[in-house]
């Protein structure tokens, strides 16, 4: 029996190896038959490699569908060094139609690098110039004799995307602009860089051109739809443009934010490049910070903080708005004696005169009262030294000194109670301030409304901080704000809407010492008082047709405001509270 499972086993193995013999015999007959050399010829045809590639980059609209950011077809231009007929004319055809040195171009061509054949003669051609040749070339080739070539036979043209801005340099402080690398810098651009360009996709496509339809679809970026209010942008900046010229300001920014929401609806600043012309940069800013300063340039803001002072002191119920102090024009603190901007004794007054009348010494009198615990856990509270969390790239946090460190000095407990010593961005103002128009809760501000992929969109819904005072406080304050305005008959007040608002002056900071003959005019406010659908910040540096916020800032918001109400359809205080109660 075991021999003759021995015997089968043994038939069984010559089996196998015959037949591993047969198939090793067949191979070398294959790879050595004329067909084989077929074979390898095909193969090429049909050979793979592995190869990126790239989405096209998202667009970017206002709120409204207006397109801010998207792309256009530029063209390469460059020569078949094989095919290439006529340099010279090539020379000369592309040194006319594109603004070139022709002597240039004849030595590059003349000289190409070791085993190149094609060199690049120009990039981000525009569509017409292209065109332009394009047309020559192929009229030359129209007319060559019989068999013959045309003069600019070699020139290839090859389409790609580049960025582009329809309208030029609106909002172009919020846009960011890209590079022709395609990585975004600043504002959205670089906030949402990694979004908008979308995920490249790498995979073996075939070399043999006539296999074309075997390269992916690659998904395009993902398309942002922004909280901006395009005509409101366009708007607010002319606006500043002119109160450059009227007040002969250095610089300054206007922003308009829902304090309910935190949507910013539009932001201009005085330094605005053409994005479609990124390479123009460092000729128009010295420092990033310059770039979007509603965001990443911190200063001295002055009496606009005044208003979080007095927030805190009556959140903390260390006054009301009836308390009443002797206003004698100065007051000591730390050593150091500080007097009421106009350098006079106001006499007698209480909260909303103090506020009406922007007194220092108020201010000084509140923060030493509140003690410097209270006071900067309240400074604190409201973001000051703190990201506001804006969705834009370049956000600075500023400075608040508290005592402990090493530069704070007793006398900075009454200078900062009245915005001096201090350093905030506008943004950050606003996000503390959103606290008084918002019933004591602070917004997170943004400038992403939605998001589009994929035949979908996905709205982005609105964040919010904490609550620094409480939502009584915020009422009174903001009822105390608008009846100081009212009752100073100032050129902030909006006919036909109640506004509540604040000056600032602050002298400016120079090598250590303040200058006085220098200052920052600012007004921020907000409307309608019982339902704030807007907040605007307006910051003038320098201006010398008067150092004051009253005489410069204050008009500017009210021309914004303004416009504002009339575009984000916002009816007079009269209709509304009719409709209300219909």
């Amino acid at each position: 029996m075991r021999q003759r499972y021995g015997r089968r086993s043994q038939f069984l193995a010559a089996m196998l190896a015959l037949f591993a013999l047969g198939i090793v015999v067949q191979m070398t007959r294959i790879q050595n038959s004329p067909e084989a050399e077929t074979f390898r010829q095909l193969s090429q045809d049909y050979a793979y490699e592995w190869r990126a590639f790239y989405p096209r980059r998202g667009e970017i609209y206002d709120r409204n569908g207006y397109l801010l950011a998207g792309e256009k077809i530029v063209y390469e231009v460059g020569v078949d060094l094989n095919m290439m007929t006529d340099p010279h004319a090539i020379a000369y055809a592309v040194a006319d139609a594109l603004d070139l040195n022709y002597d240039n171009l004849m030595s590059v061509m003349q000289n190409p690098p070791d085993g190149l054949s094609y060199i690049v003669l120009a990039d981000y051609v525009e569509a017409p110039q292209a065109g332009y040749l394009q047309e020559l070339k192929k009229a030359l080739n129209d007319q060559a004799p019989n068999g013959a070539l045309g003069g600019l036979t070699g020139l290839q043209f090859k389409s790609h995307p580049q960025r582009s801005y329809p309208e030029d340099s609106l909002a172009a402080n919020l846009l960011g602009f890209v590079n022709r690398e395609n990585k975004g810098y600043f504002g959205v651009e670089e906030k949402y860089d990694s979004l908008l360009a979308g995920n490249p996709v790498t995979v073996l496509v075939p070399t043999n051109p006539t296999k074309a339809f075997e390269i992916p679809d690659v998904p395009d970026g993902t398309t942002l739809i922004l909280t901006l209010n395009r005509d409101l942008q366009a708007a607010t900046e002319d606006i500043l443009d002119q109160a450059l010229k009227t007040y002969g300001a250095k610089d300054g920014v206007i922003a308009v934010m829902n304090p309910q929401s935190g949507e910013i609806l539009a932001a201009a600043t005085s330094r605005r490049m053409d994005l479609n012309e990124f390479w123009n940069y460092s000729n128009i800013y010295d420092n990033a910070a310059e770039f979007d300063p509603i965001i990443s340039k911190a200063y001295e803001p002055g009496s606009v903080t005044k208003i979080l002072t007095m927030a805190a002191a009556l959140d903390s119920q260390t006054v009301t708005p009836e308390t009443t102090y002797l206003d004698t024009g100065e007051v000591l603190i730390g050593g150091v004696t500080i007097q009421n901007w106009d350098l006079n004794p106001w006499g007698v007054q209480n909260m909303v005169g103090c506020l009406q009348h922007s007194l220092n010494v108020c201010m000084v009198n509140l923060a030493v009262k509140m003690g410097a615990n209270t006071f900067y856990s309240y400074m604190d509270a409201f973001g000051f030294g703190h990201l506001s969390g804006v969705d834009m790239a370049g956000e600075a946090a500023g400075r608040l000194k508290i005592p402990g460190d090493s530069d704070w000095y007793p006398v900075d407990l009454g200078t900062n109670a009245f915005g001096q010593g201090v350093a905030a961005t506008p943004l950050q103002i606003m996000t503390a301030a959103s606290s008084i128009a918002n019933n004591g809760r602070m917004v997170v501000p943004h400038i992403l409304y939605a998001m589009a992929r994929d035949g979908r969109q996905y709205k982005v819904p609105d964040q919010f901080g904490s609550s620094p005072i409480s939502a009584q406080t915020a009422r009174t304050l903001s009822e105390m704000l608008a009846v100081s305005l009212e009752s100073e008959s100032s050129v902030a007040l909006v006919p036909g809407y109640r506004v509540a608002g604040k000056t600032g002056t602050a002298q400016v900071p120079v090598n250590g010492y303040y200058d006085a003959s220098q200052t920052n005019a600012s007004f921020i406010g907000w409307g309608p008082v019982d339902d704030p659908k807007f907040m605007i910040y307006v910051w003038l540096e320098t201006p010398t047709a008067s150092q004051w916020g009253s005489e410069t800032a204050a008009p500017v918001f009210a021309e914004v405001a303004q416009r504002a109400v009339i575009l984000l359809d916002i009816p007079p205080d009269a209709i509304r509270l009719q409709i209300a109660q219909k």
